[in-house]
């Protein structure tokens, strides 16, 4: 017997649709590219929004078109994440970090009909279009841009908007129907397109919204210092509209300073970025001659990699401000754990407090997690590593525009993450490392993501990256890369004992080396393959 309950369809224009009726008065502010604050209300902004969907319309994009993003986080960013799914496309957004060649190969394999970009970042994208198929550009204008030649028949996103009849759907697209799509970062091969539904995408929302999720509300300000072209700036954009909470859009203004004073001067409750973005800010918050009144910052959301603990105690004991672990992939729209502290954990210490924000926590409502390794399914004792399984209504089943992925996902339909996880009894996530970077010395595992975060805890090391390097007698050995913070020192007899009182004498790194800078990806992650390349003849006993 069936429910007798209305099939009404989850799409993101039902999302729009409320924003526009219950909130057309709040706030949504943006740093422009010369550091002015524009101000406007969601009903501002769905107004151009719809008038940017009947525009695309009208030039020839069709439901199921891909229509490109190149642009900041800011306010066109943010209508064009409406626009095109309101009138039946698929947004893509495109990251700005990665080279022309890897950008035109995305665009190619989208197929991508139409382009948003914007004016600072047009020498990028005037390396990329030429060898693309997209039949027309958006410009959208910024005061300071450098000057660079527009793409012929390109057209300016104000001119387009300003002429571009309100787009008013008949009836909803398809909740199944693809509304936007990322690609991965390609560290293991050619990039993979992941293909978002309206269903999915909206079921997301919900999740990212629930206090077991980000804890999103009404009365909440919200800054996404996550590149909005990265996993969907995990969610923000969709849950904020669909809650109405204030959203604060940085621009391309990432550094500290600026992100502190932001936060100061918009009372932003929550804030969300990887930790490269926020490193920088704990130093700035340590050296401020004047304090910052961060007063409404509840929480700051991290994922992308791991926090280390060191890190999250020093955020909340010398400034207050509360990390959020998160874990997730593009694969999963992205969010997939989050580290809250169980109830009855609300009164430990501050040691056992604090391990277990350092972790990345139980899965968010509907989202199953088990793992795996050669023996089978692993126990959930908090100890027993094996590679992390995941199952869910916003989950990818598949890669977009491949078929050579079917080792990813397991018969009976699980996506094979890559990450070497425990599960402890509370249904907590710890990753260990990433398959591909775990070290196996003699027959044993070593953790190298665990021995990084130990030693991003030394009060003299700014960054550290491990690596398995050759080893005559145990096959593979850790060593650690290192970069010091300005005007310290520490020598690798110093890191060593440092990490002797925390690790089995056989995982301490066998030699450590001092470098200037660990190379990231486009994700702002350790480029590991980079380091792995250049340390590629290191041999230890």
């Amino acid at each position: 017997m069936r429910g007798l309950t209305m099939d009404f369809p989850l799409t993101l224009n039902a999302i729009f649709r409320r924003a526009e009726l219950v909130f057309p008065r709040r706030e949504i502010v943006t740093r422009r590219l010369d550091r002015s604050l524009h101000r406007y209300t969601i009903g501002d902004c769905s107004q151009r929004t719809r008038c940017l969907a009947g525009a695309l319309a009208s030039l020839g994009v069709h439901p199921g078109d891909r229509v490109a993003t190149l642009a900041w986080n800011q306010r066109e960013h943010q209508e064009a994440y409406f626009a095109v799914p309101l009138m039946g496309g698929v947004l893509h957004t495109l990251n700005l970090r990665l080279h022309p060649d890897e950008l035109a190969f995305i665009v190619n394999d989208a197929d991508d009909r139409a382009a948003i970009v914007d004016e600072s970042l047009l020498p990028l994208w005037n390396k990329v279009a030429p060898r693309t198929k997209v039949r027309q550009t958006i410009v959208i204008a910024q005061a300071g841009a450098p000057l660079a030649p527009r793409p012929d028949g390109s057209v300016e996103y104000e001119t387009l908007i300003a002429g571009g009849a309100p787009f008013r759907e008949q009836e909803d697209p398809d909740e199944r129907s693809a509304a936007a799509m990322c690609y991965t970062t390609g560290t293991t091969g050619k990039p993979k397109g992941v293909l978002y539904s309206h269903r999915g995408l909206v079921l997301h929302t919900f999740g990212v919204s629930l206090s077991s999720g980000v804890n999103v509300s009404e009365a909440d300000v919200v800054l996404p210092a996550v590149p909005m072209f990265h996993a969907n700036a995990w969610g923000i954009p969709y849950a904020t509209t669909m809650l109405g909470a204030k959203l604060v859009l940085p621009g391309p203004h990432l550094d500290a300073a600026s992100l502190v004073e932001l936060i100061e001067r918009e009372r932003v409750t929550i804030a969300a970025g990887v930790p490269t973005i926020w490193l920088p800010v704990l130093r700035h918050l340590d050296q401020a001659r004047v304090a910052h009144d961060l007063s409404s910052l509840r929480q700051v959301v991290v994922g992308g990699a791991a926090m280390p603990q060191a890190t999250i105690e020093a955020f909340e004991k010398r400034h207050g401000i509360r990390i959020l672990h998160a874990w997730g992939m593009t694969e999963l729209a992205p969010i997939g754990t989050t580290s809250h502290i169980p109830p009855e954990m609300a009164d430990a210490d501050d040691h056992v407090r604090f391990q277990q924000s350092a972790k990345q926590g139980r899965p968010v409502p509907f989202v199953e997690i088990r793992a795996r390794n050669e023996d089978g399914l692993v126990k959930w004792d908090g100890r027993t590593m094996g590679e992390l399984e995941v199952r869910g209504p916003w989950i990818a089943s598949a890669y977009y525009n491949r078929d050579d992925c079917g080792d990813l996902f397991t018969d009976d339909g699980w996506f094979r993450t890559g990450d070497i996880v425990t599960i402890d009894e509370r249904a907590t996530v710890m990753i260990q490392d990433r398959a591909k970077d775990l070290i196996k010395s003699g027959g044993e595992w070593i953790s190298s993501v665990a021995l990084e975060c130990a030693l991003m805890g030394h009060p003299a090391v700014a960054e550290a990256a491990v690596i398995p390097v050759a080893s005559a007698k145990w096959i593979e050995r850790p060593l650690a890369t290192v970069v010091l913070k300005p005007g310290v020192s520490a020598s690798a007899d110093d890191l060593r004992a440092f990490l002797a009182a925390q690790f089995p004498k056989f995982w301490l790194p066998d030699a450590f080396e001092f470098i200037d800078a660990i190379p990231r990806t486009s994700a702002g992650k350790f480029q590991k393959s980079e380091l792995r390349s250049r340390f590629k003849d290191y041999q230890v006993a």
